[in-house]
């Protein structure tokens, strides 16, 4: 079956293309720039693809430019649906990948897919309207979302904090620059979220929201612990307030009750051997 990913060639692409052709898959990577209009139609229309996984976009918050979060998730998303639009025979799922950043400081969790969003900064208000927006398509595209909560693995951007950890506890770092240390995450494994992705392409029902999450939360502190025990190796914290983001998020905990209802049972993997294996490939 032919499935056609957008964003491809980076972290998250990167793994959820392996996973796909071994589960056997026709996988193409697309190629167009989404802002180019003409181009997406073209190779679109070459492809002709029966499935679609959106993953490209502007994923950093801390991304200097604000117009380029609008520009590529909301207008080269609407430049993608619509050139799949325009197909004979439109595709039997398309994944819009959006974040759990849009559901900003909840006072309760974990977070189901009924809380109301209240996004905290560009990326996530970014997402959130990409969502609106896509839903216009809803009548002839079969789409849904995904909300994945915070995930890593090996090849994520040192930019992230939890690579930026791994690649100091690798080289036994004397000392590294954090900013806000209060936070509580599920970090995930790419490798759970490529899975999820997987599963949905052929359970999701159109128009529906998935959090991809565990509902497991750890602190900061505890992938700090966790990479010292691994290493075998302590080095000193600071707080530098230039890394330190205004409106931070500072609890994000999901429910999985829709997602694993709608999967069945998913791998995985534990924070320790997440951990392990970035550290083994930052020391190989």
């Amino acid at each position: 079956m032919k499935l056609l990913v957008s964003g491809a060639g980076g972290f998250t692409g990167r793994h959820f293309v392996a996973a796909a052709r071994a589960r056997g898959y026709d996988v193409a990577q697309l190629q167009a720039n989404l802002g180019d209009r003409e181009e997406l139609m073209r190779e679109i229309g070459e492809i002709q693809p029966q499935l679609v996984v959106h993953l490209a976009a502007i994923a950093f918050v801390g991304h200097a430019n604000n117009n380029a979060f609008y520009d590529v998730n909301v207008v080269g998303t609407t430049n993608l649906l619509d050139a799949l639009a325009s197909l004979v025979q439109a595709p039997r799922r398309i994944l819009l990948a959006s974040s759990a950043n849009v559901y900003g400081n909840c006072e309760h969790s974990p977070i189901t897919e009924d809380q109301t969003p209240a996004p905290v900064n560009h990326y996530a208000t970014s997402k959130l309207a990409m969502e609106y927006m896509a839903r216009i398509y809803l009548p002839k595209l079969p789409l849904f979302f995904v909300r994945p909560f915070n995930y890593t693995g090996p090849g994520q951007d040192a930019a992230f904090v939890i690579p930026k950890l791994v690649a100091h506890f690798a080289r036994k770092a004397d000392v590294v620059e954090l900013g806000n240390l209060n936070v509580e995450r599920e970090f995930n494994d790419v490798r759970f979220v490529a899975e999820a992705y997987l599963q949905l392409l052929d359970k999701a029902e159109s128009g529906a929201v998935y959090n991809v999450c565990t509902g497991n939360p750890v602190t900061l502190q505890a992938v700090i612990d966790a990479l010292s025990r691994l290493s075998d190796h302590t080095m000193q914290i600071k707080v530098n307030p230039a890394f330190v983001r205004k409106n931070e998020i500072y609890r994000l905990c999901g429910s999985p009750e829709k997602l694993l209802a709608t999967t069945g049972p998913l791998f995985i993997p534990s924070l320790e051997d997440t951990l392990r294996g970035m550290l083994q490939m930052q020391q190989s």
